[in-house]
């Protein structure tokens, strides 16, 4: 068949940007090998978000008596939950089905790669393989989990994200290396749980890429939890041979032996570049990620490239607005190219962390003189309603002009609040401007206002 593109890959990458280019009247195809929505639908961000919500409601059980509300013998159904999950992914690749359909896109499902120029090559369940041609091609096919030498994952020992969230039983002792979102992520679930976690992470901090102040105030509230934390500790071998793994961890005091149930290997992502034809035409890669111009142009005339396989965060919102941009390119419009300075970063564990542009660490190191903002939580009278006191909003300044260098927040919700955040810098929001902006009263989105008056020397409430 022909079309004017084919999107290989149905992520929220790849689905966004067919979808827009139909709008834009191009005659599209998509395909897919497995489920539509790709990872983030079906193995990443909704179902986690489904399991992380079934352990906040478990807490919020637990601790009914902080509220004077009295709950006997609260239990849960691991089961139950994981199915729970899988429910709300299956509900939400439906969704896109049903948005291919009334974008009048055409599904091709099977494995596709490109085979020549304007021609891909899709693989089916059956092994029969089809040619389909297009003047333009995207590539949107996403990553998978990393393996370390010393961390191979089997699928029943050593697991990575989509065998942990879809586990038959729940383990009662669990080790996670890497403390990165998916990392804190899942020890925050099988914690709540009720499982034994310790998180391994090569780094001295957890969430390493968050402002330092940030990750050391979630690892204060994991201990509280009970999490075990090591850092700057090297998994260096996992012994498999008995009904259990027996973790070697390298510390700086000397060796650790951990025994444990299963081991969550979260250390990253590898990009998803094998066998989907990019020898054949040639296009240029390098470290692992095809190489782009500003617009997702490979160097191959018709052939772009989005998501996890480029340069930049491997983040859902990331891929879905490359798409767009790449697409309206295509169409001969005029898009502007990505700001990848001001995207937010997202961690839904609990308390939540979230956050946009330079950590004051960086600010400095860019040479800024910066003024620092930072209103605690314990200070907000909706948190303390709430019962979600733990955590704070940092705000990063430029002292001279205003600029909005950055913004770090931890505590509950704060993952709806950074979009308040990256919008003001998008529209080069001073902190002046902020200060002035009225916020409503009690909401958690005072402490935005609160914290950019404190940078200044006006806050009120601390």
């Amino acid at each position: 068949m022909n079309f004017d593109l084919i999107v290989v890959g149905s992520g929220p990458g790849g689905y966004v940007a067919a979808i827009r280019a139909s709008q834009l009247k191009m005659k599209v195809a998509i395909v897919e090998k497995e489920s539509l929505g790709g990872i983030c639908l079906n193995w990443g961000c909704i179902p986690t978000k489904a399991l992380l919500k079934s352990a906040q409601v478990y807490d919020y059980i637990n601790h009914a008596a902080d509220y004077g509300i009295s709950v006997k013998e609260a239990s849960h159904d691991f089961e139950a939950v994981i199915n729970r999950s899988r429910g709300v992914a299956d509900g939400m690749s439906k969704g896109v089905q049903f948005l291919m359909k009334k974008n009048n896109i055409t599904v091709l499902n099977g494995y596709g790669k490109l085979a020549a120029k304007g021609k891909v090559e899709v693989t089916g369940e059956d092994g029969k393989k089809e040619i389909h041609e297009a003047k333009n091609i995207i590539l949107a096919t996403g990553a998978r989990s990393r393996e370390l030498p010393a961390l191979k994952i089997d699928g029943s020992k050593i697991i990575g994200y989509r065998e942990a969230m879809s586990l038959p039983k729940q383990p009662k002792n669990i080790v996670v290396v890497g403390s990165g979102a998916i990392g804190c992520e899942f020890a925050y679930f099988y914690n709540s749980m009720g499982s034994k976690v310790t998180i391994v992470e090569f780094l001295p901090n957890i969430l390493p890429l968050e402002d330092e102040e940030v990750s050391k105030a979630l690892t204060k509230s994991y201990k509280k939890y009970g999490i075990g934390i090591m850092t700057e500790s090297e998994v260096t071998h996992v012994d498999t041979s008995g009904k259990g793994c027996v973790v070697t961890v390298k510390t700086k005091k000397g060796e650790e032996k951990i025994e444990c149930d299963v081991v969550i290997a979260a250390v990253g992502i590898q990009t998803n570049l094998e066998n989907i034809g990019l020898e054949t035409l040639g296009v240029k890669t390098e470290k692992g990620k095809v190489l782009v111009d500003d617009y997702y142009k490979t160097n191959v005339d018709g052939v772009y490239a989005i998501g996890d396989i480029v340069k930049g965060p491997a983040l859902a919102h990331v891929a879905s607005a490359e798409g767009i941009i790449c697409v309206e390119k295509m169409a001969g419009h005029n898009p502007e190219p990505l700001d990848y300075g001001n995207i937010p970063s997202c961690t839904y564990c609990w308390p939540e962390v979230a956050s946009v542009g330079m950590t004051e660490k960086q600010a400095k190191e860019a040479g800024y003189e910066v003024k620092v903002g930072k209103f605690p939580f314990s200070a907000s009278g909706k948190a303390s309603a709430s019962g979600s006191k733990d955590g704070f909003v940092k705000v990063v300044f430029d002292a001279k002009y205003g600029e909005w260098l950055g913004a770090h927040m931890i505590g509950a919700n704060v993952t709806e609040m950074i979009a308040e955040v990256v919008a003001a810098r998008k529209l080069e929001t001073t902190g002046h401007e902020i200060i002035k902006t009225v916020h409503p009263h009690p909401t958690m989105s005072e402490a935005v206002m609160e914290a950019a008056a404190q940078a200044y020397d006006e806050c009120i409430h601390l």
